[in-house]
């Protein structure tokens, strides 16, 4: 039998409570997934993601198969030994990072051709061997390799890439050959067109995968743009399997997402606000390069749950970002991070007890009220 599993605990609306179990441990969902495109979460030790509530990392096909190579990885015992995370892990199928990142890459029926962004060297990269890569990596989640195009684009153009990533869906599935001990998600394209959004899902309905993603939003449209899709598309997905909506993103688009019926998200942006001096609280964004900060004596959130909130002055802090102090973007990683998984938690609560609406509005009219008034 295969051991990933997922279970719908509750809802409220259109808003899940579930669980994915694996090997590796559970996934308790609404879940968000810190980004360790390299093999770490940048400025953080694994034990620290843990203590933040994580339960899952993402980690990435494209860097990791340029450095240091998935063969390495694997000879090196996997990814989880060599990062030293012993609980699951999804790897995205480098399909987007090609995309964007990657040097003169030419794109055919069999798969993309590219140059790394590195150092110029050409590589491959098709359904089966992105399959084999996150294989030799020992993910525990394995994605389909789609075609992720930016928005606005033209109908013609989003209807092509959706149909390629069907076709390549089915590649990817064979690929995958019904591993034990995994799971393998097909990625609904389509762009933010509701018709080519519904033969998306229907496609890789009729291929049938362990989870659903939805891919190309948060790619340059606007966020009421991403909830309508959002609100098209997750109808159309199997209740009984779980929902990924990928690359997404700030703590609005999370709660949205979830509003929508979105069991998992991951994004960069937590710990790469954190680098950039910026925290998030439940009074919202907080710049700490600002000068109202530096003679502060006030904590963050006095009243938080993350000891990191209230440990330091608001002076401190923006000491540490204005010196550029690695400090500043070990802790402010750490308080991003730990709000992003007290966000998920809440809403995981709010929905057990049929209270998202509430939980939702209230944690809206925080961040609108906004940050202490300057002393």
């Amino acid at each position: 039998m295969k051991q990933v599993n997922f279970s719908l605990i509750a809802s409220d609306g259109m808003a899940r409570r579930g669980r994915i179990d694996t090997p590796r441990g559970e996934i308790n969902t609404p879940a968000f997934m810190p980004v360790g495109t390299a093999g770490t979460v940048k400025a953080m030790y694994p034990e620290q993601v843990r203590e933040t509530g994580a339960d899952i990392l993402l980690g990435n096909t494209y860097h990791l198969m340029l450095r240091p190579g998935a063969e390495r990885v694997a000879s090196l015992g996997g990814l989880h030994d060599f990062m030293d995370w012993q609980r699951p892990i999804l790897t995205d199928s480098g399909g987007f990072q090609v995309m964007s990142l990657a040097k003169l890459r030419k794109l055919t029926e069999k798969g993309v051709t590219f140059k790394s962004h590195i150092d110029g060297s050409s590589h491959e990269l098709t359904p089966e061997r992105s399959i084999e890569i996150q294989t030799l990596l020992d993910s525990d989640i394995i994605m389909q390799l789609d075609e992720c195009i930016a928005l606005p684009a033209e109908r013609k153009e989003m209807e092509r890439a959706m149909e390629l990533s069907i076709r390549w869906a089915d590649r990817s599935k064979t690929a995958f050959n019904n591993q034990q001990n995994r799971a393998l998600f097909g990625i609904v394209q389509g762009g933010d067109d509701a018709e080519l959004r519904g033969r998306s899902a229907a496609g890789l309905k009729g291929i049938g995968f362990d989870g659903y993603a939805v891919g190309g939003l948060a790619v340059g449209e606007p966020q009421e743009v991403m909830f309508r899709v959002l609100n098209e598309v997750t109808p159309e997905l199997p209740t009984e399997r779980p929902r990924y909506l990928m690359g997404v993103g700030k703590p609005d688009d999370i709660l949205g997402g979830i509003e929508r019926g979105i069991d998992m998200f991951d994004c960069v942006h937590p710990t790469r606000a954190g680098r950039h001096g910026h925290a998030y609280t439940r009074f919202g964004v907080i710049n700490l390069k600002n000068a109202r900060h530096k003679d502060d004596h006030r904590p963050l959130d006095e009243a938080s749950p993350n000891p990191n909130c209230r440990r330091w002055s608001r002076a401190y802090l923006h000491h540490l970002v204005r010196t550029e102090e690695i400090l500043g973007a070990m802790v402010l990683s750490q308080i991003n991070l730990a709000y992003y998984q007290e966000l998920t938690a809440g809403c995981r609560a709010a929905i057990e007890a049929s209270r998202m609406s509430d939980f939702a509005a209230e944690t809206r009219a925080a961040w609108a009220a906004g940050d202490l008034p300057v002393l």
